[in-house]
């Protein structure tokens, strides 16, 4: 991450709108159950809201060789994370990563940005490989994720997927 981006997500600003407008909209319907995998939290502005009544662990790893067993949590989340992956393969990687510490039915969230010229200013010095909404469904499907729908808003888009029972 550059300066700009270390600071707009450990602002007051960011940790406001992730509590007030992104998570309510991210979670609307769903039920992330007792064990949440938050990948690539920053500076954690929905990691206190997702750990309300329940302790959390914080470990440092890749999200494309998760240092966890099989069928381990019932809900992972994903927020400005995914395009900060050094490629495609890096990106599957960590989908199929994701499907593989899901438990059966466990559902997987991701808010993302799209490819276009005010995220590459704002990403200048700093990884920016962005998804494809058109193929990203396709994508987590190969990775064995499925029920997967979009939803795009205010410049982002909400990925939602669940690992077969």
């Amino acid at each position: 991450m550059n300066s700009f981006e270390k600071w707009y997500c450990g602002s007051a600003l960011w940790r406001y709108l992730t509590r007030r407008q992104l998570l309510p909209w991210m979670l609307h319907g769903t039920v992330l159950g007792e064990h949440v995998l938050e990948l690539g939290a920053g500076a954690g502005p929905a990691t206190i809201e997702l750990a309300m009544h329940s302790s959390v662990s914080v470990i440092q790893g890749d999200a494309a060789a998760l240092p966890f067993p099989n069928a381990t949590f019932s809900s992972a989340i994903a927020i400005l994370m995914l395009h900060h992956l050094k490629s495609s393969e890096l990106q599957n990687r960590a989908f199929s990563e994701i499907h593989r510490v899901l438990r059966p039915s466990g559902v997987f969230l991701a808010f993302d940005i799209p490819n276009g010229w005010i995220h590459r200013v704002a990403h200048i010095k700093s990884t920016f490989v962005p998804l494809d909404p058109a193929a990203v469904a396709r994508r987590l499907i190969a990775s064995g994720l499925s029920k997967v729908t979009l939803d795009s808003r205010s410049g982002g888009f909400l990925i939602r997927a669940m690992r077969a029972n």
